[in-house]
């Protein structure tokens, strides 16, 4: 009898989380609410900034974002080709035009070397990814906003643990965009947040993501009835309490499941160093580095056969990420081809995800590293 397949992803919901859903469920507010502004407290503190505001999803948090900051129809944002989808149709969305930069070698985010050159008039931000939970080089492109005027504005949907030169996802930019989807570290099936220190920011996103209203339910309601107006053009993009209340207790745990993730990371680099066409993506440079690994990726040869004979040996597999400008969709609207950005191509046509989760048990583990072995050296002939 064959062995049971390894999920390439499980989440870690508990009996604490189906409790605080039935909390909520009994109490007042199912929509944003009391639990949203709990949570917004709890993960400002944990990113040590100021501010956060819970949204729907992390996509919308970023347009909101963009268009809080005067992002909008003309101009240009700078981001990576090395992410998915999300991050460049944000922009779409927002009006703007997204402009990629290559990526590092090593590490697969943006280089911040090549962001130079990439400004021109129409910029007005630039928006990088933290990919795979890797922080990219916060310190070099804030300089480099702060010396040509713009925006920087980070995509940290695999980042909320990781840390560079002392510094959380959250600091040193303008703001920071988070996910709370179904695979993440810290998730509620969909949801996401910005964290900022702009009190100002912040409150103009709790206008923009419930319609413009200058009044939530939650203040409408409570109490006294309160007239309500509508002060700009805004989105239907809040959370619900019914989310929040499954993000509030994990928490508390969020440190103890990275380091989990963290052994098995180190269990993977183990066992799968020296494997032929297998490649490790490198860890960022600088003091007071902490990965957030929210996704274990390996670059290999002949990657659309390798994923068919994982799969085949029972093991869940995920690509993270095809390169965007090469999507049908970007090639025929802005006419990008292959060359344009070569190591994220190189990187789009050679990654591949691997299961990796806190409750992955060591032997599940032992067997993923047994199978990427024996397909290794089997199309390594």
């Amino acid at each position: 009898m064959s062995e049971p397949k390894i999920e390439f992803y499980r989440h870690h919901l508990g009996q604490a989380e189906k409790q605080a859903c039935l909390d909520t469920l009994d109490s007042l507010f199912l929509t944003t609410g009391p639990a949203c502004a709990r949570f917004e407290v709890e993960f400002a503190q944990f990113l040590g900034v100021g501010q956060a505001v819970t949204m729907a999803n992390c996509t919308v948090a970023l347009e909101l974002v963009l268009r809080a900051l005067g992002v909008g129809p003309g101009d240009e944002v700078i981001t990576t080709p090395m992410t998915f989808i999300a991050t460049a149709n944000a922009v779409l969305h927002a009006g703007a035009r997204p402009v990629f930069v290559d990526v590092e070698p090593a590490t697969g985010n943006l280089d911040a070397s090549l962001a130079e050159a990439a400004i021109t008039p129409r910029t007005k931000a630039i928006l990088p990814v933290h990919l795979y939970g890797a922080m990219c080089d916060v310190r070099a492109l804030r300089a480099l906003a702060d010396m040509r005027g713009l925006w920087l504005v980070a995509d940290c949907a695999h980042a909320v643990e990781a840390t560079r030169d002392g510094l959380t996802s959250a600091q040193l930019v303008d703001a920071a965009c988070y996910s709370f989807y179904a695979t993440k570290n810290l998730a509620c099936g969909e949801g996401g947040a910005v964290a900022c220190d702009s009190e100002d920011l912040a409150e103009r996103l709790r206008i923009l993501r419930l319609h413009g209203m200058s009044k939530g339910a939650a203040d409408r309601y409570s109490g006294r009835y309160r007239h309500w107006d509508m002060v700009a053009l805004g989105f239907k993009a809040n959370l619900a309490d019914i989310n929040a209340s499954l993000l509030l207790p994990q928490m508390p745990g969020l440190l103890a499941r990275l380091a989990r993730r963290e052994e098995i990371a180190r269990a993977y680099a183990r066992g799968l160093a020296g494997l032929p066409g297998v490649q490790l993506p490198g860890l960022p440079a600088g003091q007071g580095v902490r990965h957030g690994r929210h996704l274990f990726t390996i670059w290999v040869n002949q990657r659309d056969r390798f994923l068919s004979m994982l799969e085949e040996l029972g093991i869940g597999v995920a690509v993270n990420y095809r390169a965007v400008h090469l999507l049908e969709y970007y090639r025929q609207r802005f006419g990008y081809q292959a060359g344009d950005f070569p190591q994220a191509e190189r990187i789009g046509h050679c990654t591949l995800s691997l299961p990796f989760y806190p409750g992955l048990r060591d032997d599940e583990v032992q067997r993923v590293i047994e199978a990427v072995g024996e397909t290794a050296r089997a199309l390594a002939g």
